[in-house]
């Protein structure tokens, strides 16, 4: 239904029935891929977002993953997983060789876009070592995303003069991701620091009181410090992607 109805359009282009840019605001709404019942891909998410879908694997079966992961690998040069285990890792791997595993940030990426210029002011900052799997999952998305990113790790305020160090480097920035647990102090410091947008990122790192993630995050939420905003608690993901819509506008 939906291939007939993409013929159709492209046969109204054709004819001079349909002009170019009506046709691209219908192919934007066009089409879905029903997958077993198990999952609707949105092979046009790009055309709307500027990004095709990405799997969050965790929740699902592994061999629901690599079912997914062939779909889209099919019609994008780009594929990203998130929160995806070893075990299933390679089973994707099996199936799509051409991909790589990040274990750290428990990302798999595909890409054969070979972009070559990637739009540089983007800082990821983390507090401690332990935020890095929620800081590299920020940087490989924004990586991915075409933008040139930038690191700062373990510079929390418990040790304030390696953050302090760092400055020209943050005020050279258009625009800075922080990821922090325990008390989730690093975003306002930064945001003190600095004219740019500031995305805090709340991470489950810390002791009992903490929460998982809570304590830092309303923090964040209360900080008062001007031009923060705040993703939910360990979403380097969402971060990224934030980021990389901020670091595009023109």
């Amino acid at each position: 239904m939906q291939t007939e109805s993409i013929k159709l359009l492209l046969e109204q282009v054709k004819s001079g029935a349909v002009d170019v840019d009506a046709a691209m605001e219908k192919l934007r709404h066009l089409p879905y891929e029903n997958v077993d019942n198990f999952a609707m891909l949105d092979h046009h998410r790009s055309m709307r977002n500027g990004f095709p879908e990405v799997i969050f694997a965790q929740g699902k079966q592994p061999s629901q993953v690599v079912t997914i992961a062939q779909k889209l690998a099919e019609r994008s040069d780009k594929v990203l997983i998130t929160r995806i285990d070893q075990i299933t890792a390679e089973l994707v791997l099996s199936a799509l060789p051409e991909m790589t595993y990040h274990p750290i940030p428990r990302l798999m990426i595909l890409d054969r876009s070979n972009a070559t210029v990637k739009k540089p002011g983007i800082l990821v900052c983390s507090a401690g070592t332990a935020d890095m799997p929620v800081a590299e999952e920020a940087v490989m998305t924004a990586e991915l995303m075409n933008n040139k990113v930038d690191r700062i790790y373990d510079v929390g305020v418990a040790g304030i003069h390696r953050l302090l160090d760092k400055v020209d480097q943050l005020w050279e920035a258009r625009v800075i991701i922080v990821a922090a647990g325990m008390d989730g102090a690093l975003p306002s410091v930064i945001g003190g620091l600095v004219s740019v947008p500031v995305i805090a990122v709340p991470t489950s790192v810390g002791y009992g009181a903490s929460f998982n993630g809570l304590a830092a995050l309303l923090t964040m939420l209360n900080s008062c410090s001007t031009g923060v905003g705040v993703v939910n608690i360990d979403n380097g993901f969402g971060a990224g992607v934030l980021a990389s819509s901020i670091n595009q506008l023109k």
